[in-house]
């Protein structure tokens, strides 16, 4: 009798619920699934979106009515915020005086939980970057330390995930953000209402770190999950019902339908079932679906297998089904069939099948079907055209062609000298550390995701050049790029010594605003080295140092280290890349200013919205600036210098070089001319990097013999003292 008259009491606060928000969806057909009821909800709510508010000072207006602390009406209620104000930290502080909106420490400003650079385009402060729906007062350090980062999984109050990364403003290893357990639910619910609302432009996908694969469009599993463990509150109705009253002030006059009843995610996405506010989903179907049977698995190959059962049966309809995997759920679909990727050669798994309806109610488990995917015993076939080339004194590049499997390749060892180098997943390794004018031998081996290894390739002789003095004594400053807006910013450093440099004790910091020098950062950090590059700098190479929120196509190719955006010291802001035009950059060496561009203590803007590119004549850093003297200047935004740097500067070594020619090219026969007017040592190599000829040449020697060469593409060094010249001919 008890349990009657509550289940008739609940029901009835249910149906009042409902029948107050009934009229706003009373054209909606409440019926739909799936992406049809995402559809009809996105029509609703975009139809009703009449007042479009302004950022300022709209936004300010509405949170002041809708994020009122209700035990406390001169206080707002902070999202991430957990701590009742008692500690000496603001940042935790759970409210804040509803009068101090700004950008103060101890003011609270407009978080925007869908964080604007991850929508696409960026949502900007207009249209959805001026939603309500998802704007909440938050503590501005709290809100600078979520920055951009994407939400992901934790426990407990708000802060870092240590479960979750993603490719974001410190790398692929970035931290993901967990709201705290409090906001979860706000925040999936925001994120739900945001994507319906505006779609593409706001993606799940792009502001959470979870998988799609078991719904229908780009919804994750993570706010799914927050959606059923942090109900609805109170709090988020009043929100609610405020925005769908325009005659209240800076009202939009739509509602977010995951807040009137979160089980609409559920019939849209699927997933486990969230609260029905209204009842009506949840409270007449009790009767599950009957378990799948007939599980069969077949096209069954190294890594992949198809699966299909017969058809579940149910009181209403059966809805979807959720595939597992020795226990573990894999996929979902709303077919009889489903194909299992990524999976290991040789492995058995035992698969099981649950069937679902329309109100979630889950079926029993199928009975076990036991897979086993083939055997791969077949070894890739062997790497070819094994090639090295950017020799220089102390290193070379080795490529090959990749090698062909039965399966999938998954890396390349190459061994220098017989030992293992280094291991690769591209065709391409960067071999460093070598010695100059010295031999060395080179090959690689495939090895298949199975473990089978090929067998070894060709293996090639690289001998390095000799190491020259070239025109300068030590790195320095080649260009500096500043832009009007944005994070299109760089520093590029050139090498003219005429030998490789390491960057180990290299470093950049800036001079804030021309107070202290701050920010070290390392050049050799393998951390924000870009792959392709390395921890230094070849003979009259550049490298290239850009923010990581470039994105100029001309500073993005031509990178070599990426500087992230951390939400905290070291590298806040991607700093030192972050200079602003009254912020000095100066290299450092062993932790000794040697160069630098901008004037030292100077806070003025002397640097702002410019590019600065060193004259050709200048053979030496510099610690103190002299743009008139050493720097050329270029209108703002000017990008298409970097990568690159011509020095003019002219010796006796570099006049002998300069005036030998080499001819016919190509050339036919046995015999090549040389127009040398001084007396000049040559070397030749072919395109394997191998050194095949040496010859020292008396001045005006006429011709050498090339009889012992085959067809093909020769590099040819002349040596004169310090200085080498290299030329390409071709052997027909």
């Amino acid at each position: 009798m008890i349990k009657k008259l509550f289940l008739f009491i609940f029901t009835v606060a249910s149906l009042n619920v409902f029948s107050q928000v009934q009229s706003y969806y009373s054209d909606v057909d409440l019926q739909l699934t799936g992406v049809a009821l995402k559809n009809a909800l996105a029509t609703k709510i975009t139809a009703t979106h009449v007042n479009f508010l302004d950022y300022t000072p709209d936004v300010w207006t509405a949170s002041k009515a809708t994020d009122v602390n209700p035990n406390n009406p001169n206080e707002v209620l902070l999202i991430y915020g957990f701590e009742n104000g008692s500690d000496s930290n603001l940042e935790n502080d759970r409210t804040r005086n509803i009068n101090v909106n700004g950008g103060a420490a101890s003011d609270w400003n407009r978080e925007h939980v869908f964080a604007r650079s991850l929508g696409n385009p960026n949502l900007g402060t207009v249209g959805p970057g001026a939603d309500a729906h998802h704007l909440r007062p938050a503590d501005p350090g709290r809100n600078s330390s979520r920055s951009n980062r994407k939400f992901g999984r934790g426990t407990g109050n708000s802060g870092f995930s240590s479960l979750d990364t993603h490719q974001g403003n410190d790398g692929p290893n970035t931290a993901a953000y967990y709201p705290g357990d409090e906001w979860k639910g706000d925040v999936a619910r925001m994120i739900m209402y945001m994507y319906v609302r505006y779609g593409n432009v706001c993606l799940p996908t792009a502001v959470g770190v979870g998988s799609n694969t078991n719904t229908p469009d780009d919804m994750i599993d993570l706010f799914l999950k927050w959606n059923v463990e942090d109900p609805v509150s109170d709090f988020e109705r009043a929100r609610n019902t405020y925005h769908e009253n325009t005659n209240n002030a800076a009202a939009q006059g739509n509602r977010n339908p995951f807040i009137d009843n979160p089980f609409l995610a559920t019939r849209i996405w699927g997933g486990d079932s969230a609260q029905d506010t209204w009842g009506i989903y949840t409270s007449n179907d009790r009767e599950a679906p009957t378990a799948p049977t007939n599980v069969t698995i077949n096209n069954i190959t190294f890594t992949s297998f198809n699966i299909s059962w017969t058809a579940s049966t149910d009181n209403e309809a059966v809805t979807g089904y959720d595939v597992f995997v020795d226990g573990t759920l894999a996929t979902q679909t709303t077919t009889t069939n489903a194909t299992l990727t990524n999976l290991t050669p040789n492995t058995s798994y035992a698969i099981t099948i649950l069937a679902k309806d329309l109100v979630n109610n889950k079926s029993a488990l199928s009975t076990v079907a036991n897979g086993t995917t083939l055997a791969d015993t077949v070894a890739p076939s062997m790497p070819t055209n094994v090639i090295a080339n950017n020799i220089s004194d102390t290193s070379f590049t080795f490529s090959w062609t990749a090698s062909t499997d039965n399966n999938a390749i998954a890396s390349y060892d190459v061994y220098l000298n017989n030992q293992l180098d280094q291991n690769v997943t591209g065709t391409t390794a960067i071999i460093t550390g070598l010695a100059a004018t010295t031999a060395y031998t080179a090959y690689v081996i495939a090895k298949d995701t199975s473990g089978n290894v090929s067998v070894k390739s060709n293996t090639i002789t690289v001998t390095t050049i000799e190491g020259g003095n070239g025109v300068a004594d030590e790195l320095f400053i080649s260009e500096y790029v500043e832009p009007n807006t944005g994070n299109n910013k760089a520093i590029e450093i050139v090498n003219l010594t005429g030998k490789t440099v390491s960057l180990a004790g290299y470093s950049l910091q800036k001079q804030s605003n021309g107070g202290s020098w701050v920010d070290n950062l390392a050049l050799d950090n393998q951390s924000f080295i870009l792959q392709g590059s390395s921890a230094s700098i070849l003979p009259n190479d550049v490298f290239v140092i850009i923010h990581s929120g470039a994105s100029e196509t001309e500073l993005t190719s031509n990178a070599d280290m990426e500087v992230p955006s951390n939400a905290n010291p070291p590298y806040q802001f991607a700093s030192p890349l972050n200079f602003n035009g009254n912020d000095p950059v100066g290299l450092y060496k062993n932790g000794v200013l040697i160069d630098m561009v901008g004037e030292l203590n100077n806070s003025s803007n002397h640097i702002q919205n410019i590019t600065l590119r060193r004259n050709g004549d200048i053979s030496k850093p510099n610690p103190v600036f002299s743009e008139q003297g050493e720097w050329e200047a270029f209108p703002v935004n000017t990008y298409s210098g970097i990568g690159s740097f011509t020095s003019t500067l002219s010796t006796e070594d570099n006049q002998i070089l300069d005036a030998i020619k080499i001819f016919p090219n190509p050339v036919k026969g046995n015999n090549l001319s040389i127009s040398n007017k001084e007396a000049v040592t040559l070397k030749i190599y072919n395109v394997l990097g191998t050194l095949v000829k040496t010859e020292k040449l008396k001045a005006n020697a006429k011709q050498i013999d090339i009889s012992a060469l085959t067809s093909g593409v020769y590099l040819i060094n002349f040596i004169s003292g310090e200085k080498t010249s290299s030329k390409k001919f071709i052997k027909l």
